[in-house]
């Protein structure tokens, strides 16, 4: 996964990890687990694809975040 992306796009939308996790309706230290991948946490499809929808990102952005080398 590749935080720095994710955290950059949130930025851009003017989110924080807090506003993000609630709109996931996740916890703060669950999305904090999954962004930070901690314990091999990790996003789910739903989630992703609820991400993808608040950012209106790309099917190649969502790669580039989700899938793309591990970039610490």
């Amino acid at each position: 996964m590749n935080k720095r992306l994710l955290e950059a796009v949130m930025r851009e939308h003017g989110d924080t990890g807090t506003v993000l996790s609630e709109y996931l309706g996740i916890a703060r230290s669950t999305f904090s687990a999954k962004i930070n991948e901690t314990n091999g946490a990790e996003f789910t499809q739903s989630e992703i694809a609820k991400i993808k929808e608040r950012y209106t990102l790309t099917a190649e952005k969502v790669d580039n975040i989700f899938f793309g080398k591990k970039v610490s």
